[in-house]
């Protein structure tokens, strides 16, 4: 299960995690306001909605910050169509707000269609966090799919730190406050503070204030997952900060000999959500060179590794590519 980059205005790059996060926040705040009202939540409800071109942004794109969304393509004539889209839909509501159903009509959507990159229908993909990620092509068996979409909650969770709300039923309103009620019962970690100074730093742009207090809160706990994660990804966006793409890019090509100019493209490729032709190109360049040229092509892609984050799939094909290259 491969996530890849979507986008409706271009390529995905690291800004999304503020406009995720900020997403988030007003939800929540929506949630709040329409629980004081005593109204439900605008689309609380809507666990299998009818998406065209014009409300993909909002319903998926913009939705799949708060909940994993499965993108159902489908058409009138398909009739493995037929069989596939109610056994979703049924699934959907079963599994009651830990993804939303997102069907989509490639005759009256053909944008989206091509888009996604869909060879034949019914076609199955999953929206988390922007990321596109295809999940399987023709009317698989209940079981398959169960086992599908219980990776694809497991995923949003533990790579995108997204997890769905469950919207129905007593028992699960209960669970959600025990669970409030436990995460407001456990103490705030040394660092949070600091992490959060940091995290609100990258977010104003203060990509020096930022890499500053990462550091601060590794010099005492080296091992400090968030605050490396945080440190390489301020440390990356200040590398690019002031780069003329366009400008890089001919460099790259021209000199294909000369690695800085490598490092400096593949920076560019990851900020802009290009992550294997990030990880690819440094790849190649640690392959055709030597020395101090190819400790440092080593050494920023191992960088841009700790950006991406261990566990994701496309970081562990680039680590099996380098040790390819390398032994």
């Amino acid at each position: 299960m491969q996530p890849r980059n979507m986008s409706m205005s271009g390529a995905v790059d690291l800004a999304a995690v503020k406009a995720a996060a900020e997403a988030k926040e007003k939800a929540e705040a929506a949630r709040a306001q329409a629980a004081r009202d005593g109204v439900p939540a605008s689309g609380a409800g809507s666990l299998v909605i009818d998406v065209d071109e014009a409300g993909f942004q909002e319903e998926v794109l913009q939705r799949s910050t708060e909940v994993p969304v499965v993108v159902d393509f489908w058409a009138e004539w398909c009739q493995p169509c037929k069989q596939l889209s109610p056994l979703l839909e049924r699934l959907t509501q079963e599994y009651a707000g830990r993804f939303v159903l997102a069907k989509i009509d490639v005759d009256a959507n053909q944008m989206l269609f091509q888009q996604f990159g869909v060879q034949s229908i019914p076609a199955v993909f999953a929206v988390v966090g922007g990321q596109a990620i295809p999940l399987f092509q023709g009317a698989a068996p209940e079981p398959q799919i169960r086992q599908v979409l219980d990776e694809l909650i497991k995923v949003a969770e533990q790579q995108f730190g997204i997890v769905g709300r469950p919207v129905a039923g007593e028992d699960a309103a209960a669970g959600e406050e025990d669970a409030a009620e436990q995460e407001a019962a456990e103490p705030a970690g040394p660092y949070d503070s600091a992490l959060a100074a940091a995290g609100d730093a990258l977010d104003r742009g203060d990509l020096g204030g930022a890499i500053q207090a990462y550091q601060n809160v590794l010099s005492d706990d080296p091992g400090n997952v968030e605050a490396t994660l945080g440190l390489a990804q301020a440390e990356l966006l200040r590398r690019v900060e002031g780069l003329d793409p366009a400008a890089a890019r001919k460099e790259a090509a021209d000199h294909p000999a000369d690695v800085e100019a490598q490092i400096r493209v593949a920076d560019l490729d990851l900020v802009g959500g290009h992550v294997e032709d990030a990880f690819g190109r440094l790849v190649d360049t640690v392959a055709r060179t030597a020395g101090e040229d190819r400790q440092a092509a080593r050494v920023r892609l191992l960088e841009l590794f700790e950006v991406v984050g261990g566990d994701d799939p496309r970081v562990v094909a680039g680590r099996q590519a380098l040790a390819r290259v390398l032994f």
